[in-house]
């Protein structure tokens, strides 16, 4: 049950529209549930307004199936990150309305297209090509949770006229996520040319001393840009999730 669900119902209740014991029927649900290999939190998204997401890597199919199994009757949507093709197969054959993004390892359940209640607009960037899957990982996460979105890729400093083309786009964002590996330039190039907040990705991308991402990591981390916070490296889905919590901040305090 999402916050607006719980609006809607109580709004009925008062309305007379709906039974004491019908209002208590649909709230009682406990805050938790444990099925031996997992607890799953019912009430995430009454708290955050979001469900529990399922991070995929290191889980058997019976196990995501199974926690897939108790949340899909209470939620509208459900990710599942860091899951791999041949597992996402054994739960698209289960819930029909699953969806799986390759690209991303990113499967959804997706009973209807998530109403658009962030703010503004999300900017996702990707310095090369090759940072794309973790770009995509962000944007689909911030689509899930309510956010307009908008991507541009490619367009790293190796040739940064690519980046400045954009321009009003860039400066019409009002959060910004930029992912890139090698030594992870990009986030202080865009962090210096908005006042917009930039979530910077540090991905593995790189040769032998990028140290699977460390280098990009560390470059950013030390970014001269003050508008620029980090998530871990290849993490597409906190960035995307940090992104939304920004641009739904204005709504929550109006």
């Amino acid at each position: 049950m999402t916050p607006q669900d719980m609006t809607r119902l109580l709004s009925l209740l008062a309305d007379g529209r709906v039974s004491v014991a019908e209002a208590q029927k649909q709230l009682t649900c406990p805050a938790f549930e444990s099925i031996g290999f997992a607890s799953i939190d019912h009430h995430r998204t009454l708290r955050k307004g979001f469900p529990e997401v399922i991070f995929g890597q290191g889980k058997t199919r019976e196990q995501i199936i199974g926690i897939l199994e108790k949340m899909e009757p209470r939620e509208n949507i459900i990710l599942v990150t860091r899951i791999d093709p041949s597992t996402a197969a054994a739960v698209l054959a289960r819930f029909a309305s699953a969806r799986y993004h390759a690209d991303a390892r990113l499967l959804c359940i997706q009973k209807k297209a998530p109403e658009i209640t962030g703010i503004g607009t999300v900017l996702i960037i990707s310095a090369g090509t090759s940072d794309i899957p973790v770009a995509q990982e962000a944007a689909l996460t911030a689509r899930a949770m309510g956010n307009r979105v908008e991507t541009l890729f490619d367009v790293g400093v190796a040739g940064i006229h690519r980046l400045f083309a954009h321009q009003q786009m860039i400066l019409d964002a009002s959060v910004i996520i930029v992912a890139a590996g090698m030594e992870g330039a990009l986030p202080s190039v865009v962090g210096g040319m908005v006042g917009a907040p930039v979530i910077a990705v540090p991905t593995s991308i790189g040769y032998g001393t990028s140290f699977g991402g460390m280098t990009a990591l560390l470059g950013m981390l030390n970014s001269c840009a003050s508008n620029i916070a980090v998530v871990n490296i290849d993490n597409g889905f906190g960035a995307g999730y940090m992104a939304s919590a920004i641009n739904h901040v204005a709504r929550k305090n109006a």
